[in-house]
């Protein structure tokens, strides 16, 4: 591959702005000075900017804690976007989020531009869990709520009643509980509180496949550790 494609998608900086780093001489290709953007590489050389080590990766992953009133989406002309809290040397990767999250809804969001595992997180064939946090206002949910998961809830608020897969509810306070999902719906966490007659006040992703979020803090963003791809590889069978 071209030595300036390397470094962009590896997150350096943008290709236009690479060129010039190029041509200036601020690259080495194992060692040596190269100024041609065009450079044909490999991806297993020891490559460095202005001194610093680049290691090649083709796929990004990060992980954010998703703020309420932030759009998930790339671009948008009135509202906040997750792309707007994306740091700037990964903006030129191509990510994108791994399903959605609503406007209100908070917590986390994986991005990456790794299309296949994506598809497969998201994909109703691969089983994947979602678990959300929600308080909810309403008299307490109760067994016969965890049995409705259980068995798949019956939506009727649209022209054609739909059965939900079997999910699973955990009843964690008087208005408070878990719902873990195994598809991806729109508004289906909403849809099924308010089947039962409760409406939501607060939802909070906590944990997609193996990965969780021990804390609250809206609007953080880090990389994925090698593990966590590891396993996010191993439970949709990549």
């Amino acid at each position: 591959m071209r030595l300036d494609k390397m470094l962009s998608d590896s997150g350096v900086a943008a290709r236009s702005e690479l060129k010039k780093m190029i041509k200036n001489g601020k690259v080495t290709v194992n060692g040596t000075v190269v100024k041609d953007p065009g450079f044909h590489v490999e991806g297993n050389e020891d490559i460095r900017v202005d001194g610093g080590e680049v290691q090649y990766r083709k796929y990004i992953y990060l992980l954010l804690d998703k703020p309420d009133e932030v759009l998930t989406a790339m671009e948008d002309k009135r509202l906040k976007t997750v792309a707007d809290l994306i740091p700037g040397n990964y903006k030129n990767k191509k990510i994108s989020p791994v399903g959605r999250l609503d406007y209100h809804t908070t917590g986390l969001l994986l991005l990456t531009n790794d299309g296949e595992l994506s598809h497969r997180l998201t994909s109703p064939r691969y089983n994947v869990p979602k678990v959300y946090r929600i308080r909810y206002e309403g008299a307490p949910l109760d067994g016969g709520h965890v049995k409705q998961c259980n068995d798949g809830v019956l939506l009727e608020d649209m022209d054609d009643p739909v059965r939900l897969k079997p999910s699973k509810l955990t009843l964690t306070g008087d208005n408070t509980c878990e719902l873990t999902l195994y598809e991806g719906k729109t508004h289906e966490v909403r849809r099924i509180i308010s089947s039962f007659g409760r409406s939501v006040l607060e939802l909070r992703r906590i944990k997609l496949a193996s990965l969780e979020l021990l804390s609250e803090e809206p609007g953080s963003i880090r990389e994925l550790t090698k593990d966590e791809v590891s396993s996010l590889y191993g439970i949709t069978g990549l």
